[in-house]
């Protein structure tokens, strides 16, 4: 397996430097479509990506460079957007695409609605990694880019929490309990935040220890990946865990004016990880997805993508024309939403949950894998390609 991997590495990196030559290519996709095409290549037919692997290995790795490279002031703007759009938010959009894709299912095979509302838990996190870079390349919409991007770093974890509690309830045949989940929610969010502080506070404190840039480098290995395992084995939320060590590690950084250059030490080590993880994630989501891509409901994978973007569109809608300062603050107009709508992209937060659901069904219940399969991968091709246009329409109307 160590051959291939290296292969897939040797692939991303050139796809990554055709990216430095060109202003808008969109990497994951090409890695994907890319990964498709190797599928087909016997050599390439004992490489698997499961839910563990992702989970204990890509996950952490990309949460952690994600929230300690965000900038603090952004957050501290924008928290408040960010909070609703991924808490409150994302319980919305589950529920409407929940009762949209139960709905239109009848015309294709009817699902049941627990069966709709997990389909939906792993449509609806958001992964904008193809298009983040796009949107920053002007700087009138870089306040958008760092709302999307925000989002996407919490809603991970809500995803996840919605995605447990529809999976069980498909299993064992249970009724929705709002009071159920509304426990569940807070015990498993709150109990990843207390972790993530904890993990957080000690390196904010140990990274001073030592001026060795090295130790320091491996000092926020062991806490990024730390505290996600920690927190996954007590039942707590891993994504938020890691999450809040990453900004509580950037917040130490910047009170401390980057002493010693801890900030361009990390950068060093964290962008070359970084790439080189989404180069083999993206290209094992090529390989992997085509053994469930040839199925007869690919006009409903289309019709599900549609409706993923609409009830997104609704709940931003929703959100921002609900809070005054919001809707000052964003002027909303249909460019607007519809632009933070296109770019909230499915990736590898929803190839990790399918992933756990194809661990989890067997039989019939196997067409919901090549549905999420089917639509992600059609979220990461159009979703990208589409978002660059829509940022010039944006640029020429304000």
């Amino acid at each position: 397996m160590a051959h291939q991997i290296l292969l897939l590495l040797l692939i991303g990196y050139v796809i990554y430097t055709m990216d430095l030559k060109k202003k808008f290519f969109p990497v994951p996709v090409v890695l994907v479509l890319i990964g498709l095409v190797l599928s087909f290549i016997p050599y390439f037919s004992s490489l698997h990506l499961s839910k563990q692997v992702v989970f204990d290995i890509f996950l952490p790795a990309l949460l952690f460079t994600a929230a300690y490279q965000f900038p603090l002031k952004q957050l501290k703007d924008n928290w408040g957007i960010i909070t609703t759009l991924s808490t409150i938010g994302l319980m919305v959009t589950a529920l409407l695409l929940g009762i949209s894709i139960y709905w239109v299912s009848q015309w294709f095979g009817s699902f049941s609605f627990t069966a709709s509302l997990l389909l939906a838990a792993i449509l609806i996190p958001t992964d904008p990694v193809s298009v983040t870079s796009i949107l920053k390349e002007s700087s009138d919409i870089e306040q958008i880019a760092d709302v999307v991007e925000g989002e996407s770093m919490v809603n991970d974890g809500t995803s996840i929490v919605l995605f447990t509690i529809f999976l069980s309830m498909f299993q064992t045949g249970e009724q929705f309990s709002f009071a159920t989940f509304a426990e569940e929610f807070v015990l498993v969010s709150l109990g990843g935040v207390a972790i993530g502080l904890l993990f957080g506070w000690v390196l904010s404190k140990i990274i001073h220890f030592t001026h060795h840039k090295e130790y320091k480098i491996m000092l926020s290995i062991v806490t990024a990946y730390g505290g996600f395992y920690v927190a996954e084995i007590i039942g707590v939320s891993g994504v938020l865990a890691t999450v809040v060590t990453g900004i509580l590690l950037s917040y130490e950084i910047e009170k401390t004016n980057g002493e010693h250059g801890i900030r361009k030490s990390l950068d060093g080590f964290w962008n070359i990880v970084t790439p080189t993880l989404l180069s083999i994630l993206f290209l094992l989501i090529g390989i992997q997805s085509a053994d469930y891509l040839f199925f007869s409901q690919w006009g409903l994978a289309l019709v599900i993508f549609v409706l993923s973007l609409l009830t997104r569109f609704i709940m931003l809608c929703g959100s921002i024309y609900a809070v005054p300062a919001w809707r000052h603050e964003f002027r909303p107009d249909m460019i607007t939403i519809t632009l933070i709508t296109w770019a909230g992209v499915k990736g590898s937060m929803s190839v990790a949950l399918l992933l756990w659901l194809e661990e989890e069904v067997t039989g019939q219940d196997g067409v919901l894998v090549s549905l999420s399969f089917a639509v992600i991968l059609i979220s990461l091709i159009v979703q990208s390609i589409g978002i660059y246009p829509l940022t010039k329409v944006l640029e020429k109307k304000k």
